[in-house]
């Protein structure tokens, strides 16, 4: 048995995290604002508390644990990351997190950290045509992210790099693309992709529309929740330090995945490609560094993910209006 802490356990992917490392019969301590939002969870405690105080995080790092999972941070979608309005509370919030994390792990001597970086730190200027984006992990520089979410990522990785160089701090680092599935964010402007779009034809009326934004021609690639995880148990359990893509190589556009998920409604929808905020142009998982050294790759279809998540929100929708 592991003693195991997981900041931003109360997260969606914190959350899911929590239950796979307590069915491997682990010590699970988890921390974050808020309890998790749809089932009640299963770490052997939880407390509530706010990383960005350094006393606070001194409390829970008073002792050492033998893995750390650092999935707590402030984001959201696209109508959160791209607007322009939370630039500051995104930088400021999950840099200082961060830092007071990378600090105290290096004084309680901790074993092991993990650390949930993404795919936004890529350059933009390699995104820029959706059929051919280029995201290898040795793209990453000259750096010129698409958001100051990607900066402060990129910011972070060099963070607990720098530590691992001066300190010994054993890291390990994922940059994650797109990560979906049930229990997470649906509404309220900080949903992904994935379930915004699910929410949208579960709330629509057969012959209806709903609506898209841009022209539903960027690409993307999107990664099953419990992928997610058996990647990031893989990389943590390596002895790679190097970042690496946690993600899918099946890519779609916007009007693709849409199309995808009003077959698996059921319904006859138009789709209804409006102005909005939509990131890169295209951007795909490269999995060839997660082949070669964890010897893993995701291979769950994205419609399969979808037929689970748009079940869960379709209930989600049901339930609200009821």
């Amino acid at each position: 048995m592991k003693r195991i802490l997981i900041t931003g356990a109360g997260g969606f992917i914190g959350s899911h995290l929590v239950k796979r490392l307590k069915k491997e019969g682990n010590w699970v301590l988890g921390v974050d604002l808020k309890y998790p939002e749809f089932s009640k969870t299963i770490a052997d405690d939880f407390i509530i508390g706010d990383l960005r105080d350094s006393h606070f995080v001194k409390k829970v790092i008073n002792t050492s644990f033998d893995e750390i999972y650092q999935l707590a941070a402030d984001m959201g979608g696209a109508g959160y990351i791209f607007t322009g309005k939370h630039d500051a509370d995104l930088m400021h919030n999950s840099a200082t997190i961060n830092l007071n994390m990378v600090e105290q792990c290096r004084l309680a001597k901790v074993k092991s950290i993990f650390y949930s970086s993404s795919a936004c730190m890529y350059p933009a200027y390699n995104q820029e045509d959706p059929d051919n984006p280029k995201c290898s992990e040795d793209s990453a520089y000259p750096a010129l992210p698409d958001s100051e979410y990607g900066w402060e990522k990129l910011f972070s990785e060099r963070l607990y790099l720098a530590y691992k160089r001066n300190y010994g701090l054993d890291v390990h680092i994922a940059r994650f693309h797109n990560i979906f599935g049930p229990e997470g964010a649906w509404k309220g402007g900080r949903e992904k992709a994935p379930a915004a779009i699910c929410r949208k034809v579960a709330e629509a009326t057969d012959n209806g529309e709903i609506e898209i934004w841009g022209d539903g021609k960027q690409t993307r690639s999107f990664l099953y929740i419990d992928e997610c995880l058996e990647g990031v148990l893989r990389l943590m359990r390596s002895g790679m330090s190097d970042p690496v893509n946690i993600g899918s190589e099946e890519m779609v556009t916007i009007n693709q995945l849409t199309q995808i998920v009003i077959e698996i409604s059921g319904k006859k929808l138009r789709i209804n490609n409006i102005p909005g905020p939509t990131g890169v142009r295209g951007r795909n998982s490269d999995n060839r560094l997660m082949r070669e050294r964890l010897g893993w790759d995701a291979n769950m279809k994205l419609k399969d993910g979808l037929k689970i998540l748009y079940a869960w929100i379709a209930e989600q929708v049901k339930n609200e209006i009821h």
